[in-house]
């Protein structure tokens, strides 16, 4: 039976979420605030013993069951809040719940949930995917009897994320908008759904990541669809279809949909932290993210905008990896590749060309007797109106240079690689992996393609996630590209063909690169 708004509004209102959830706080992030000339709200659901919001959807599933269905016991899939959330309120009610985490989940996750469940808790470490771990706890629901708590598509997980709105409402009655971010749409459904019918004028608008829009798709499609792909870095968002009573709510309540870029969320959590203190985790930091996108889309100034920091389990090893995106978002860095002389005194001729700038990395990497080639990070004080001015400048000085700050291989990859040509002219195929973090994967990679072919290049680097990043060459004659692509398949990996990139075509391939005249 499709409930009605006002049904959901009598299950907000009547939920049991505060036998353990916390009435968080709704903060004023002074200094974002008076950046960008709005007052800018966020409430704290870092501030949730689980440091996320999944706990009270997760505690009001529970309540809703019979005595029946708790002696039996509850399962669910997740790799991170969700499953800390179940086995939090599998503790509070004293009955047994089966948590089924993707082998490659983190460990930091893995412990965390055991440790919030304790006897109560039975983790199973079942496959290496997400949608894998779903299918085996569907499996044990079926066969074991086990009722199965949804991380968003369900009705009484809904009302329970519902409660931060009655919560806002009460907090900040003269919010203009509210941006939250979108996963399974769990989060702003429930929202949604209660504050539109009591503050109708209230515009909410949905935050995801480019990487894993999956409410957009819907939105395009007129219903929810799969994405063939989702992205590695905002893991609590990181779903391929949206919920289906989600959707139906988001339809009707969702006034806008905009996605944010992974440098925007690293620059939102370094603004977060700079206010609060607080390192959210990526999917954390979405409606941050996507405040400041909408005002340089829309300026305005004097309005109230509210935002959700909806988790803060971070991984520690992703920080430096944001801590090396963020200046690149807030437009502060901007990384050029640059074709300078090959003679004494052209790095410091380079140099005072930039004007006293502060140059943030700079690799080199001898090309011919003529000419060098250089990767260089620069410090910007003025944005992207200072990088123009700089840009003009080097043109007019004879050097030739190509903007990489926008190039996601040249950002991942060539900045820790420059200066690896091959001594000879190779017949090289650069692709770009995602690697499971899971024992056995390297070796699986190896196996299937290291026999086979010569590999050249090869590069990983591991950001926190679930999966690693890999730039890999191989030598490959033009006779035996058809029987790659077949063992290629085999392998199973996601991948994408670099071979014309031009960061890889300047820095790491023959001397035709991408300036060669």
């Amino acid at each position: 039976m499709t409930l009605s708004a006002n049904d959901y509004l009598k299950r907000i209102l009547l939920s049991p979420v505060y036998d353990v959830a916390v009435n968080s706080d709704l903060q004023k992030l002074d200094k974002l605030s008076a950046a960008i000339g709005n007052e800018i709200w966020l409430k704290r659901e870092d501030q949730q013993p689980v440091k996320s919001f999944k706990l009270r959807g997760a505690y009001n599933k529970l309540s809703q069951l019979s005595d029946e269905q708790l002696k039996a016991g509850v399962v669910a899939s997740s790799a991170g809040n969700h499953a800390q959330g179940v086995a939090y309120s599998a503790k509070r009610k004293k009955i047994m719940a089966t948590i089924v985490m993707p082998e490659t989940a983190p460990d930091i996750k893995v412990e965390a949930v055991r440790e919030l469940g304790g006897e109560y808790v039975n983790v199973v470490l079942y496959g290496t995917s997400f949608d894998q771990a779903k299918d085996e706890a569907l499996r044990l629901s079926q066969e074991l009897g086990y009722t199965m708590v949804a991380p968003f598509d369900d009705e009484d997980v809904i009302a329970g994320q519902g409660t931060i709105g009655r919560e806002l409402l009460e907090q900040n009655p003269d919010l203009d908008t509210l941006f939250i971010a979108v996963g399974g749409g769990g989060l702003i459904s429930g929202i949604a759904v209660f504050l539109k019918q009591l503050k109708p004028d209230l515009k909410i608008i949905a935050v995801e990541s480019e990487e894993s829009a999956c409410l957009q798709a819907a939105m395009q499609a007129g219903k929810p669809v799969p994405l063939n792909h989702v992205g590695i870095f905002a893991d609590g968002v990181a779903v391929k279809i949206i919920g289906q009573e989600p959707f139906r709510l988001c339809q009707q309540y969702v006034d806008e949909v905009i996605t944010v870029s992974t440098d925007e969320i690293c620059a939102a959590i370094k603004d977060i932290f700079d206010d609060t203190r607080v390192i959210a985790e990526p999917a954390g930091a979405l409606s941050v993210a996507g405040i400041r996108k909408y005002l340089k889309s829309n300026p305005m100034t004097g309005k109230k905008f509210g935002g959700i920091l909806c988790g803060a389990n971070i991984n520690f090893h992703t920080l430096r990896y944001v801590s090396e995106r963020c200046e690149l978002a807030e437009q502060k860095e901007a990384v050029l590749a640059v074709k300078i002389p090959e003679r004494k005194g052209a790095f410091k001729a380079f140099c005072d060309v930039l004007g006293g700038r502060a140059i943030t990395e700079f690799n080199y990497r001898y090309s011919t007797d003529r000419e060098a080639h250089i990767f260089v990070g620069i410090k910007l004080r003025e944005g992207k109106k200072e990088y123009l001015a700089l840009s003009s400048k080097l043109n007019e000085q004879g050097y030739q240079c190509f903007d990489l700050s926008d190039n996601e291989m040249a950002k991942l990859h060539v900045r820790y690689m420059v200066g690896g040509r091959p001594p000879s002219l190779l017949n090289e195929k650069l692709f770009s992996f995602e690697f499971p973090e899971h024992p056995g994967a390297l070796m699986k990679f190896l196996d299937t393609l290291g026999e086979n072919w010569n590999i050249t290049l090869f590069h990983y680097r591991n950001h926190g996630a679930a999966e690693g990043l890999v730039l890999a060459g191989f030598e490959i004659d033009d006779g035996r590209r058809a029987e790659f692509d077949e063992h290629l398949a085999k392998l199973g990996y996601i991948y994408q063909e670099q071979t014309q990139n031009p960061a890889y075509k300047f820095f790491l391939s023959d001397l035709n690169g991408v300036f060669a005249e």
